[in-house]
């Protein structure tokens, strides 16, 4: 919000300058963008009068005219403004000024014609665009009769208005409104400000019921008033006006709709105004819109509603979307005789919801988003149609009507000295904070430290004892709060079980040679839904940025594809990369947070490790990934079995190569290929990935550390070979030799697999070593023997192994 300091100057005795005012506000109340004046940069633009117009010679858009700005002689300026006219005061560029751009006039010849400095029209001086009245749109603006020839134009402009831009933050949205700086400053500067609102009387005899009907949804609109002015005759605003609302950055429009907008800076209360004769019927009427209904807005937008939109009807057609903007067909013209003046309070949700569905926002919704004064609804309609009576020569109607009213009460909050100086650390006496709440225009009774505080409705942001301990706060100054510790018992730093957990995760997956990537937690619909572990619900944005961006993941994977195709595309062939981050799930489709699931995964493709001198790549392969999932497995001390199960239930995997995780009979993860159409989807080349619950993992039972001594004594290892059917699986051949290899077995390792010549169909060829050891005493032949005998003839018995 723009803040005028010369209108502030009206309320309060400033003495501090601008700057410095501006850094009292952002240390006590909200945030100081800025403070500017339009003026600056500007130099030589002078009050001239057009004495008289010959058409140029040889171009016909362009006029010769002879100003007077208050010298000896006048000055020739050549214009091509269509509204030049004489007798007029215009604002003029002598030779040598700055105007907008820092643009610097000279003396020129225009088509041979001598051109002593220009005549401007308000945008070449600094106004933007869209804040420039439309009559002085395409042309020069004409300054008040009264101005004096020779005079800077910035005073007659409100140019040398010092304006502070404030950033008014959701809670304060009393700093929207003139009276809501006023009081707060007031508190601040420990003044009394010198602020009345008197409304005009109404002139008019008749009723304003007698003309309008209204009725409201309390739902919508906790409060909807209406109030009528007769005989009103539109035309442009007086120039005091007009300069307060293009200070604030609001286009003049006209006196009824300038007034509106003027109500809103000054109370802080958004107004409308209809014109009755372009109203279908005789009622306005706030509703929820009907899917399908369409309105046209003030600024020539077409726009289709649904039943989430808030509407204002007239003979149950839209005229207007309630606290946004106005209907086009109704709006005020020049044309206009009868008002209907329009102020309520619209729900703030709705409000916000229906602003960003149609990207609207207003002046308007940005009060209603962020609160009014409930209690000053009524007060603002009067003195609109006091102000329309005296610009406008209007009569305003006897009383409003109302179509909702609900209660309006001053909150009463209770608290204590004590409560306020233990939560700030000061030594405040009562009587101090009683000061504090008079300065700030609170009703304060004082029970020997024990303060019953009511808050007027125009702070309607204090609801509890800690909005007034803020209060205090910040009249008291934040910079007179003195440094102290807060009493409180000490506890030693240290991260939890999972914390560590999650850091050796990361500690062992870098060790194995993969780096850490962190993707976006948001996702596509169809990205969402692949590679998942459970069933669940997708979890969608109501406004999500950007459509890839619109779904909460239920999986890593994506994400980590995403970026190895990231990396290929740049011509990074080898990438190994790992994730740790949430997943979300929904059980039941209208859950309204989903569940939040910690996961681990990994994506590696091209080769691993790098290549080297002394040392050879291969493809990275299922057998490469299983090993490194295996090995991190192994670090977690789980006291389960973990077992890998092929399946083709994922269809986003190879269905050859894809494996199902499990911890003794429970899926926690999966790993394997990614499948070739899922790949050429993701751009990305021949990728292996895993995926790993890693909160079911953190929560399954686990050993203690424990820590074997490496024995001093010799072992004995043994080698077997055998032929066995191929469905027989190594694990089916692992488990035999440990359950019948006896006490001393202290290791079994795979060391070739052969199927080929000599080698009978339908068979393979197995080799393990077997390695046997005693730590209490040196390993006997005969003992190893024996557990040998009984490993091949289980071997032999069970799985129809021949033992070569």
């Amino acid at each position: 919000m723009l803040l005028s300091y010369d209108w502030l100057s009206q309320y309060l005795k400033l003495k501090l300058d601008p700057e410095s005012l501006g850094e009292k506000i952002e240390r006590t109340s909200v945030e100081v963008d800025s403070v500017t004046k339009r003026s600056t940069g500007l130099k030589k633009l002078i009050v001239g009068q057009i004495l008289s117009i010959e058409k140029h010679p040889d171009a016909g858009h362009l006029n010769i005219c002879q100003v007077d700005v208050g010298a000896a002689e006048p000055q020739q300026i050549v214009c091509g403004a269509p509204n030049v006219e004489v007798g007029k005061k215009v604002i003029v560029a002598m030779p040598g000024a700055r105007v907008a751009g820092n643009v610097k006039i000279k003396k020129a010849k225009m088509r041979g014609v001598k051109s002593d400095g220009m005549i401007c029209a308000l945008d070449e001086i600094g106004f933007p665009k869209d804040v420039v009245p439309d009559e002085w749109k395409d042309g020069i603006y004409f300054l008040p009769d009264d101005a004096k020839l020779g005079d800077e134009v910035y005073d007659y402009l409100g140019m040398n208005d010092p304006m502070l831009d404030l950033d008014v933050t959701p809670n304060r949205g009393d700093m929207l409104s003139m009276r809501g700086v006023v009081y707060d400053l007031a508190a601040v500067l420990d003044q009394k400000p010198d602020f009345t609102v008197q409304p005009e009387a109404a002139t008019g005899q008749e009723s304003s019921a007698d003309v309008i009907a209204a009725t409201a949804d309390d739902q919508l609109a906790s409060q909807y008033h209406l109030q009528v002015v007769k005989n009103v005759q539109v035309h442009p605003s007086p120039l005091w006006l007009q300069i307060r609302l293009w200070n604030a950055g609001i286009k003049p429009i006209n006196n009824v709709v300038d007034v509106t907008n003027y109500v809103m800076l000054f109370l802080g209360q958004p107004l409308h105004a209809y014109d009755l004769s372009q109203l279908p019927a005789a009622n306005l009427e706030v509703r929820r819109a009907r899917p399908g209904e369409k309105i046209t807005t003030l600024d020539e937008a077409e726009r289709e509603l649904n039943d989430q939109d808030v509407v204002i009807t007239s003979g149950d057609q839209p005229v207007a979307l309630a606290g946004l903007m106005g209907g086009d067909s109704t709006r005020v013209t020049n044309e206009t005789t009868t008002i209907v003046l329009e102020a309520g309070v619209f729900d703030s949700v709705l409000t916000r919801k229906m602003a960003q569905k149609e990207n609207l926002h207003t002046d308007a919704s940005q009060r209603f988003e962020r609160g009014v004064d409930h209690g000053d609804v009524i007060t603002a309609l009067n003195y609109a149609a006091g102000m329309i009576q005296s610009l406008a020569d209007g009569q305003a109607s006897q009383g409003v009507v109302t179509g909702s009213q609900a209660p309006v009460n001053e909150r009463v909050i209770k608290i204590t000295a004590d409560r306020i100086n233990h939560v700030l650390g000061t030594d405040l006496s009562a009587a101090t904070i009683n000061e504090i709440f008079t300065r700030l225009g609170f009703g304060v009774v004082d029970n020997h430290g024990e303060f019953t505080v009511t808050i007027p409705t125009r702070c309607w942001d204090l609801q509890i004892d800690a909005d007034l301990i803020e209060e205090v706060a910040r009249i008291y100054g934040y910079d007179n709060i003195p440094e102290t510790l807060p009493v409180t018992q000490t506890t030693e730093g240290g991260l939890t079980s999972k914390q560590q957990a999650m850091r050796k995760s990361r500690q062992t997956l870098q060790g194995m040679g993969l780096n850490h990537a962190i993707s976006y937690s948001l996702t596509t619909p169809e990205k969402a839904a692949m590679f998942m572990l459970q069933q669940s619900f997708s979890t969608d944005l109501q406004w999500p940025m950007t459509k890839d961006h619109s779904v909460l993941r239920m999986n890593l994977v994506c994400g980590l594809l995403d970026d190895v195709a990231y990396n290929q595309a740049r011509g990074v062939e080898n990438v190994s990369l790992y994730e740790q981050g949430r997943v979300f799930y929904k059980d039941q489709e209208d859950q309204i947070r989903p569940t939040e699931v910690e996961h681990v995964a990994g994506a590696i493709s091209g080769t691993m490790p790098t290549a080297s001198w002394n040392q050879q790549v291969r493809p990275v392969d299922f057998f490469l990934l299983k090993g490194i999932v295996a090995q991190y497995l192994q670090t977690l001390s789980l006291q389960g079995t973990i077992t890998y199960e092929s399946t083709e239930q994922l269809a986003q995997m190879h269905p050859g190569r894809t494996a199902l995780i499990k911890l003794d009979d429970e899926v926690i993860g999966f790993l394997g290929q990614v499948h070739p159409n899922t790949a050429k989807q993701f751009k990305v080349k021949p990728t292996y990935v895993f995926e790993l619950d890693f909160d079911r993992l953190m929560t399954a039972p686990k050993h203690e550390a424990q820590y074997q001594v490496v024995s001093s004594l010799p072992g004995i290892k043994r080698d077997i070979a055998m032929l066995v059917a191929d469905d027989v699986t190594n694990k089916q051949i692992e488990t035999i030799i440990w359950k019948r290899g006896g006490a001393y077995l202290h290791a079994v390792t795979l060391f070739d697999v052969y199927v080929g010549e000599h080698v009978p169909a339908g068979k393979k060829s197995l080799a393990y070593t077997l390695s046997f050891e005693n730590p209490q005493e040196t390993l006997q032949d005969d003992v190893v023997n024996q557990a040998m005998v009984k490993v091949e003839q289980h071997l032999q018995t069970e799985l129809n192994a021949e033992i070569r």
